[in-house]
């Protein structure tokens, strides 16, 4: 294989690859006797079909399929030993080509520019970590109790609103019983409306022993679909009245919650208080990087990234909502492609990777934000490779973070809750004056709502173009 650059303008080259029809015969005869083994012909045992014959039968699949493997092959390695890392998709035109011919085409390919990460160690970026006050965990503990409360027996007592009843019940429709129409020891806090809309006001003065009728109407969601809305007769048998009574926040309290003592549960929700802030105040430290990343000089983006990056912000706007915006569009693209291309340039040199562990840990996490949803989330993830590349993007992006965060410069700064909550609002109020700015910068405005979506930065790696090349054209 020889391989020639030429017509080289900016980031656009022209790799002229050509192959003896030597080479591309011995390919071919590969193919043959590979194919021998398998191919049945009358007249003759199987592997010793001629090479002619085969030939005449089925030349034409053999070259398509040679053709096709060489051109990877040799495109792919073409790219490797000129250094060159493809921004998108080469295209691929071939000059010469046929059976006991030579072959030769012209790769064209934009080449992603080179990028410098060595500033990386001067970035400076603050790093926050907040202090939390005994009172405020205190105060955290005790709204935990609150809504953990606890009841007592009530002595002949009847109920009133916050009182909890415990009673059995058989409900009918028309005086017929039906499925899910009985009920043992149903405890109902009065007062909370959470069994049947209007239900738990109707036992409001019953006691212990009491049998009581309560009319009530099934819901929407009632398993039984010719039920729905129609009204019940619940009757209830009372067991008990209890009356709530102060929950004490000690040790017992603690267990009860899974810590091993009230000073345990202390720190474990302090540092509960603590991770709410610091994984806010983590994005807005991870925000200051990114800026600064903005600001490195790459000398060209290659136009078929910009346009991609365009269509993928104007999305779902009208042609002409999509051309106004234009020049604002290439802007952000400009920003997002050069901080991609620094976080991978970064993430490579460093050879960061991915470990398949990592990954499923990932997933875990995911799993576990959305509870009684878990069978859905890992069936979401197995079934669409897509949304698992995005995930290993994220990882990806997450540790290149993790990195440059070692490497840089921080601004070690200890606040507490109040102060972390003023720089939180405080960026909040900037980051809406910046979307406003911008919308106004965009007016005469567009008639489509924009979703923001996450910069292609943050997948640095999957969104990075891949070395395949694009269909053979065949002049």
């Amino acid at each position: 294989m020889k391989v020639t650059v030429e017509n080289k303008k900016g980031l656009n080259k022209d790799l002229k690859v050509f192959i003896d029809k030597k080479t591309m015969n011995s390919y071919m005869d590969e193919k043959y006797e590979e194919i021998k083994g398998t191919v049945n012909l009358k007249g003759f045992r199987p592997g010793k079909v001629p090479k002619e014959i085969l030939k005449k039968q089925f030349g034409k699949a053999v070259f398509s399929e040679v053709l096709d493997k060489v051109l990877k092959d040799t495109s792919t390695k073409a790219l490797e030993e000129n250094k060159i890392k493809p921004a998108g998709q080469p295209k691929l035109d071939l000059k010469t080509y046929g059976e006991d011919k030579d072959l030769e085409y012209i790769l064209s390919v934009t080449e992603l520019p080179k990028v410098e990460v060595k500033p990386l160690e001067n970035i400076k970026f603050d790093e926050y970590s907040v202090k939390i006050d005994s009172k405020e965990t205190d105060k955290r503990i005790s709204e935990i109790a609150k809504n953990q409360p606890s009841f007592k027996d009530a002595v002949n007592n009847k109920a009133k609103e916050g009182d909890q009843v415990v009673f059995d019940y058989t409900a009918t429709v028309n005086e017929k019983s039906f499925k899910g129409g009985e009920g043992k020891n149903t405890q109902l806090t009065l007062g909370k409306d959470l069994f049947l809309k209007g239900f738990d006001k109707q036992l409001i003065g019953v006691k212990k022993g009491d049998e009581k009728i309560v009319e009530a109407s099934l819901p929407e969601n009632f398993p039984e679909k010719d039920l729905v809305n129609k009204k019940a007769k619940f009757s209830c048998k009372v067991i008990a009245v209890k009356n709530p009574e102060e929950v004490k926040i000690n040790d017992e309290f603690a267990k009860n919650l899974g810590a091993k003592d009230l000073n345990d549960l202390k720190s474990l929700v302090s540092k509960q208080i603590n991770d709410e802030y610091k994984n806010s105040l983590d994005r807005l430290s991870k925000n200051q990087i990114l800026k600064e990343l903005e600001r490195f000089k790459i000398n060209e983006i290659p136009e078929n990234l910009i346009e991609e990056e365009v269509k993928v912000l104007s999305q779902g706007m009208s042609e002409e909502d999509a051309k106004k915006s234009r020049k604002n569009f290439e802007e952000v693209a400009k920003k997002r492609i050069k901080v991609g291309l620094i976080l991978n340039e970064f993430g490579e040199q460093n050879k960061i990777k991915v470990t398949e562990q990592e990954l499923q840990a990932e997933v875990q996490k995911q799993i576990r934000m959305m509870p009684g949803q878990e069978k859905m989330v890992m069936d979401f993830y197995q079934k669409n490779p897509s949304a698992l590349a995005s995930l290993r993007g994220t990882v990806y992006e997450d540790k290149i973070m993790s990195l440059i965060k070692e490497k840089a410069k921080s601004i070690n700064k200890e606040i507490s809750k109040d102060e972390a909550e003023k720089i939180l609002k405080q960026s909040q109020t900037q980051e809406n004056d910046h979307n406003q700015i911008n919308k106004e910068k965009d007016e005469k405005k567009p008639t489509k709502k924009i979703e923001a979506k996450k910069p292609p930065s943050t997948k640095a790696k999957s969104k990075l173009p891949s070395k395949k090349t694009k269909k053979v054209s065949k002049k």
